[in-house]
């Protein structure tokens, strides 16, 4: 019991210690702003986001964490990225339903709108056409490279016809 009697007199001396010293040297002057580090990496603000770009962010540290400005700006971008292309989603769902059930009109106005929301880049694009190619012509065979006997063996194209004119201008 003198023990624990003992203890609680302890705290309490420094504790009042504590204080005086407080108010004798000016005060606690408390958390100073938090400067930032310049690491931060945010997400980019000129195209749509890919699923890379969360990986890739970075925030600036502070005394207690990170920078919440920095936190609170990326957490609306994901929001408003995350909405657009769920919006985007509805509209092309909507234009697949409407050709299964052979409304071409509405299916035609809702490219078109899909393809102004894309911005004016995309819009006036044409789109590439894919052809399907059976089978390689001859010209357009690529030959393989000989595989070397040894790997001290390897030499590439350029170095064969290095060595062969070499070889023409001594005979």
């Amino acid at each position: 019991m003198n023990i624990l009697l003992l203890l609680v007199i302890a705290v309490t001396v420094g504790a009042v210690v504590f204080g005086v010293m407080t108010l004798v040297t000016g005060g606690d002057p408390g958390l100073r702003p938090a400067e930032p580090d310049t690491r931060a990496r945010p997400l980019p603000s000129d195209r749509p986001l890919a699923e890379g770009d969360v990986g890739r962010v970075t925030f600036d540290t502070a005394w207690r964490g990170y920078r919440m400005d920095q936190i609170d700006q990326t957490l609306r971008r994901l929001a408003y990225d995350i909405g657009y292309k769920s919006e985007l989603i509805e509209v092309l769902e909507a234009e697949i339903n409407a050709l299964r059930d052979g409304r071409l009109e509405d299916a035609e106005t809702l490219a078109r709108t899909r393809a102004a929301a894309l911005g004016p880049r995309l819009a006036t694009e044409p789109q590439p056409q894919i052809e399907l190619v059976t089978a390689v012509p001859p010209e357009v065979a690529v030959e393989e490279p000989e595989e070397p006997d040894h790997e001290t063996d390897a030499v590439t194209p350029a170095e064969r016809a290095k060595s062969a004119g070499a070889s023409e201008s001594v005979s």
